[in-house]
Order: C-alpha cells, then structure tokens, then sequence
C-alpha cells in the first residue's frame, strides 16, 4: 500500500508492488483537425497554437501525440541516425524542465521535425534564448516528484491535473508512519501523523493518496484526528484513495500543524511483504513503525533505500523484532528518496500467518 502527501509516500505491499501527460488548450484547440486527419501540422498553426516559453515543450507534445510514437520509439529512431538522445532528456523537453541547447542536441532537433513531419526549422524557430549555466533553482513540486516516482506513476494518474501543483504550499518537516499486519499477515490498517509547514501565508490543506497492490485490498474506515476529512475518494481501477485534509486554519509563512489519519483496510488475498515511503524533500525526522499480529512474526526484518521507485535497494541493514511485535526505523535528516522496511517468513520453525506448527511460508 502506498500513502503519498506533500513530499512523500508510504508503501506496504506483497511480493510483487506496482497518467497521461496533460497538454497545452491551446495546442489540443489548434490541432484538433490535423490530429483527426494525419495531415502535417503548418509552422503557422504550430505558432499559433504555442505562445511565449512553452511553446517548444507544447509543439513538441503535440506533435509526439500526432504521430503517436512513445519516447523510446523516438530514441530509437534518433540513434539510427546516429544521434543518442536519452528518453529522459526527451521527457524534459516535452515537460520544459530543460531545452536543447548543446550542438548535438540542436542537431537532434533537426531530426525530430523530420522524424515528427514538421516542416523544417519550425522546432527550431520555437526555442528560447539560451539558459544560464550554473547553479539553478530546486525543481517545483511536480519535477520534485517525478525524480523519485518517474512518469505515469500511479500517484500522478490518481492526482490527474492536481500533480503537478499538490502541495506546493507546504513542506513535510517529520512524519511518523505505523504500519499494522493482521493474523494472516496481510495489511490490515496504516495511520500516519504528518508535522507540514508553510512554504507561503494561505496554505490550508494538503493531498494525500494511498495506493493498493492487491485489488482485494480496500479501504473500509477512515478516521482524521488532526485537520478535517474534506475528500475521501477510491479509484478501484487505480487501486487507489485520494485523502484531502484541511487543516482547519489558514497558515502563517512558516507556520506549522500537524495533519494525522489512520486507514483501516479490507482483508487482501497476499500478505504484505515491506513497506515503502518515498520522500521528494528533506525531512527532519522520520519514523517507521510496523507491528505485527504474534500469529504472524516474521523471522527476518531489515531496512533499506532507494533512490527512486524501481531503483534496487541499497544500505540493507537488519534491525531487531522487540517483545511488543514491532520493528522501527528511526531517520533524522532523512534525504529525497524511498525509505523501506522488508520481511520475511521462515519456511520452519514457529511463527509465520496461520502458523500451526508447521511454519508453512504464507501465501
């Protein structure tokens, strides 16, 4: 299961864990009629369907729509050509987080028109004048995001035009996660205490979404001790639950409240495995808590990090089961990233869901 507020997310799941990108009105207005028809776009309805610094990212997604070709299809196609051009750097071009600017680049962009049936010089011609090198701003909420989620992530197809901005007013400063495992060793409940703070004076609420792997499991209560319950909304076909919570005020700058809520969840058909909090800021202080039924002990416990989602892990650490059944992951100035705990089973011995002295591995 997966938990995501302004910078974070939690994940406790079985074995195996698991957005279209929003386009310019004006581009989808504009070339309606030429989508419809698979005729070229002409460089003056790519003018006029972009206007000021976006429209080399707004041609560029619109004409990748047109042609219908995923990134590493166009990856491909430039490396044919003898231009290597990764998917990232293309997915930062269309998002206009970066823009071409290096010859090799300039020189990909000449391709892509070809590659894209663009007349010529019409990419070109869009570009802004050349960035600053050097030390550049942090990324906002969404590029924040999308470095530890990557794209199409289940959190930015549950938040749809929501993504790109959710949160932007606050930042995570610690956050406290218990996590509950039934009899059967499934997950049975998580409750998270979140400490936000104002970036600017205003803010009054924050998003939250929590996501299932396994489709049995579903939220069956949810209880808001701190700030208000004002959306509760589960997307089956995501798996997933949309929490906003106001916080009852509006904020100072550098204000603080603390947001908590607890999730009761259904009964799965896979017992869960690990658990997962991705963090896209600094946080002051995190604290990973997870208690488990005596039916279902497990006879191994370890913590680790990754980088991103998919990322494998690394600093694999043991840590201890403590007589009330539970195992905790205390992180102080804990960095963007995606902070785990995993467990396993014994295939003997006492212990383990439904155990009856034959240790039997659940599932």
């Amino acid at each position: 299961m997966s938990s995501d507020t302004d910078t974070d997310e939690a994940h406790a799941t079985g074995p195996g864990s698991t957005g279209s990108q929003a386009t310019h009105p004006r581009a989808t207005e504009a070339h309606t009629t030429a989508a419809r028809t698979g005729e070229a776009i002409t460089t003056s309805a790519l003018h006029a369907a972009a206007t000021g610094a976006d429209t080399f990212p707004v041609v560029l997604r619109e004409a990748l729509n047109r042609r219908g070709l995923s990134l590493e299809r166009v990856s491909e196609r430039l490396r044919v050509r003898g231009i290597t051009i990764s998917q990232a750097t293309l997915s930062s071009w269309q998002r206009g987080r970066s823009q071409p600017e290096r010859a090799r680049s300039l020189q990909a962009v000449d391709v892509l028109e070809e590659i894209l049936e663009l007349p010529a010089g019409s990419l070109l011609s869009l570009l802004g004048p050349r960035r600053p090198r050097g030390r550049t701003t942090p990324p906002d909420a969404e590029g924040a995001a999308l470095q530890i989620l990557g794209e199409d992530s289940v959190v930015e197809k549950a938040l749809g035009a929501r993504f790109r901005h959710f949160n932007q007013e606050t930042s995570s400063l610690m956050v406290h996660d218990i996590v509950r495992v039934g009899e059967t060793g499934t997950l049975s409940g998580i409750s998270t205490t979140n400490v936000l703070r104002a970036k600017r004076a205003g803010a009054d609420r924050a998003i939250f979404v929590l996501s299932f792997d396994d489709e049995a499991a579903e939220p069956v209560d949810i209880k808001v001790t701190c700030g208000r319950l004002a959306e509760a909304t589960y997307l089956k076909g995501l798996k997933s639950l949309v929490l906003e919570i106001h916080f009852g005020r509006e904020l100072a700058k550098l204000d603080t409240t603390v947001v908590s809520y607890a999730v009761e969840v259904s009964p799965s058909e896979t017992p869960a495995t690990h658990y997962e909090r991705w963090s896209r800021t600094n946080l002051h202080e995190y604290l990973q808590q997870v208690f488990f039924h005596p039916g279902a002990l497990p006879a191994d416990c370890h913590r680790y990090v990754r980088d991103k989602v998919g990322d494998p892990p690394r600093g694999r650490r043991r840590i201890p089961l403590s007589d009330a059944h539970d195992v905790h992951v205390l992180t102080s100035r804990c960095k963007p990233g995606v902070h785990g705990v995993a467990w396993e089973y014994g295939t003997g011995g006492t212990g383990g869901p439904g155990a009856s002295g034959t240790g039997d591995r659940p599932g």
